[in-house]
């Protein structure tokens, strides 16, 4: 495994964050895997519409798609990191096969392991997302490593029909902790307010 690659991408992940949370409408909804991610989207500014997971590793894309079936008429982008996608293989062949036209996962791909001091995960060798990702299926794939190709993705993630699969090659570099709140009643109720209205909450 190239375990110095990693350091040299150009992509800062704090800053790849904003650029995809900016100016975002309650059309949008965002599922954030454990972790990092959270980390991230918090950073970018905390939103209702926003559910960070603080478990339950590999579930952020199937969480993803069971969101975007149950709401066809808003986009949903799943934003997640290259080991919760590894430990989540066949969440691309389930997605491939609802081909679900409203969501968006994107990687976070710095090809570590954040959460247990920062090993190098098998991106950092031969395991290329974006094939498993056409190979399954994905009618878009792509992986980003410029701002250059971020911004011309950027519809891609928002718009295109889908199910879509960006994976975002980032420096892998520490950052200070800003967090979600951990009260998962507190979120749940929140995003099912915000998205159906005080009435759901009943």
């Amino acid at each position: 495994m190239d375990k110095q690659r990693a350091d040299s991408y150009e992509l800062h992940r704090r800053e790849v964050a904003r650029t995809l949370l900016a100016d975002r409408t309650d059309d949008f909804l965002v599922v954030t895997g454990l972790g990092s991610p959270n980390w991230d989207a918090t950073a970018a500014g905390d939103h209702p519409l926003t559910f960070p997971l603080w478990g339950a590793m590999g579930g952020a894309a199937t969480m993803g798609l069971g969101l975007a079936i149950a709401q066809p008429t808003k986009r949903v982008m799943v934003m997640t990191g290259d080991g919760e996608m590894l430990m989540a293989m066949g969440s691309f062949a389930t997605i491939a096969a609802q081909a679900p036209e409203n969501l968006a996962i994107v990687v976070f791909d710095n090809e570590r392991y954040g959460e247990t001091g920062m090993q190098a995960t098998h991106t950092a060798g031969p395991v290329d997302l974006v094939a498993v990702a056409k190979a399954c299926g994905w009618p878009a794939a792509v992986q980003v490593t410029t701002e250059a190709e971020l911004s011309d993705v950027l519809p891609v993630i928002k718009g295109t029909k889908g199910p879509v699969f960006v994976d975002i090659k980032v420096k892998a570099e520490p950052l200070p902790f800003v967090l979600p709140t951990k009260d998962g009643v507190h979120l749940k109720n929140r995003f099912r307010e915000k998205l159906l209205g005080p009435d759901s909450l009943l």
